[in-house]
């Protein structure tokens, strides 16, 4: 990217992040930083990137067909790990699976991902219960944790949070309930460097924290992290930090908590908590379904390997980054993609210092489509951006006597791979053409 393009995307930033500025004058400030970068190709002054992405360098990011995996049930919203012996782990649940005391489904490849076979987690009187949000994540030991909830879907209230540890790579399970209240939602969990793990999740009366120091064979409930707002999100950084997401919405959309916004930090493993604004000008909608105001519901947090925090962001057909080198003290911002179609659910992990992975959605109906990008976010400019092509992803829904595309969930996740690639899946929900399960990508750097 040459100095005048820098410029003109500079330019651009500062116009559409001002407040004052309507939705015209913002489109307007698009219309003409992109018609000023034109001009500047034409004249052979300096390169630039697609005109729906200011950022980004390129779009090389090599996306390859995907291994799918059948099952007899969708994999919605999953989840993956790779394990350190190279084991990968993908969950998720199935809106099928009606009951809350349905087992939750867990998958593992031996071979990279060529092949999938289904992991026996236990039984229901062994407490391996979830029909809902999962989570997975793995400790430096190896220490494997399987984390879901229990949704009762005729009164769309949560009723546990489970979590489930093996210290076999999968193949025997213990599990404990680390709670069992009316509204429990969206629990997340990671592991710190020294093997702590922390779970956080929401129950409509605030954000509740667990914590196992001892490989899953205890687990302790702390203080609430705040008492209000939804667990949005949780990430812990390579020494020990955490910071949590905290959203106005909760209790699996049951509760609206208005102007909660909030990124939690903490130094000593969860014990006391520093609260900061996020960056960003975000506009909820308190019914879950405003088809006006771009859909919520995980706003991602991740640390680099130099511990430098970063979030991902939409604000309608803009998608942002910020990064903080003070720990949500201050940030700086990045518009990443910008164009006409509403960009929604976006997910990010962390690898190398300023080493980004981010995927999101975009569109709707037939245009709906899953993205993926890496981010290098090392240098004091604008980050580059490296995207793939858009992803069309098999999950469908009934809109009255209409079939549409859906997403299959709040987010695709994508990962770093120890052998540089990323890994990514997206649910397969497509009852009317008897494809149930999941596809794997590995994409290509």
């Amino acid at each position: 990217m040459g100095r005048l393009e820098r410029t003109f995307h500079s330019l651009k930033q500062i116009l559409v992040r001002a407040s004052t500025l309507s939705m015209e004058q913002r489109e307007l400030a698009y219309r003409t930083a992109h018609q000023l970068i034109a001009v500047a190709m034409i004249l052979g002054i300096s390169g630039c990137g697609g005109a729906d992405s200011p950022a980004a360098t390129d779009s090389s990011l090599n996306v390859p067909a995907p291994v799918e995996h059948l099952a007899d049930v969708a994999v919605r919203e999953p989840m993956l790990v790779e394990h350190p012996g190279g084991d990968l782990f993908v969950a998720g649940y199935s809106q099928a699976a009606g009951e809350a005391d349905s087992p939750p489904r867990l998958f593992r490849s031996r071979d990279g991902g060529s092949s999938w076979s289904a992991v026996d987690v236990g039984s229901a009187e062994q407490g391996a219960v979830g029909n809902s949000d999962v989570d997975l994540a793995v400790a430096p030991d190896g220490t494997l944790y399987f984390l879901t909830m229990g949704f009762d879907r005729t009164t769309s209230t949560g009723t546990h949070v489970a979590v489930g540890v093996s210290h076999d790579v999968g193949e025997s399970w213990t599990w404990t309930w680390l709670s069992e209240d009316r509204f429990d939602d969206r629990p997340w969990i990671s592991v710190a460097p020294n093997g702590a793990a922390h779970v956080i999740w929401n129950d409509g009366s605030g954000v509740s924290h667990a914590v196992s120091e001892d490989g899953g064979h205890t687990w302790t409930e702390r203080d609430r992290i705040h008492p209000l707002g939804g667990s949005s999100h949780l990430a812990v950084g390579p020494a020990g930090e955490l910071a949590v997401r905290i959203t106005p919405l909760s209790a699996s959309g049951n509760r609206f908590d208005a102007d909660v916004e909030i990124i939690a930090t903490s130094n000593d493993g969860g014990s006391t908590w520093a609260k900061q604004t996020p960056p960003g000008h975000l506009v909820w909608s308190e019914t879950f379904g405003d088809p006006e105001v771009v859909t919520r519901w995980v706003e991602p947090l991740a640390w680099d390997a130099d511990g430098v925090l970063y979030h991902l962001w939409s604000e309608g057909t803009d998608l942002w980054v910020g990064r903080s080198d003070n720990r949500g003290r201050s940030w700086d911002s990045w518009l990443i993609v910008s164009g006409s179609d509403p960009l929604f659910y976006p997910f990010l992990s962390a690898g190398g210092p300023g080493e980004l992975a981010a995927s999101w959605f975009s569109g709707s109906g037939e245009s709906l489509r899953a993205n993926v990008a890496l981010i290098d976010a090392s240098g004091e400019d604008f980050p580059l951006v490296r995207r793939g092509e858009p992803i069309e992803v098999d999950a469908w829904r009934m809109a009255g006597e209409s079939r549409m595309r859906d997403t299959g969930g709040e987010y695709v996740p994508v990962i770093f791979l120890a052998d540089g690639s990323l890994g990514l899946v997206a649910p397969i929900q497509n009852g009317t053409g008897g494809r149930q399960g999941f596809a794997w990508y590995r994409v290509g750097l």
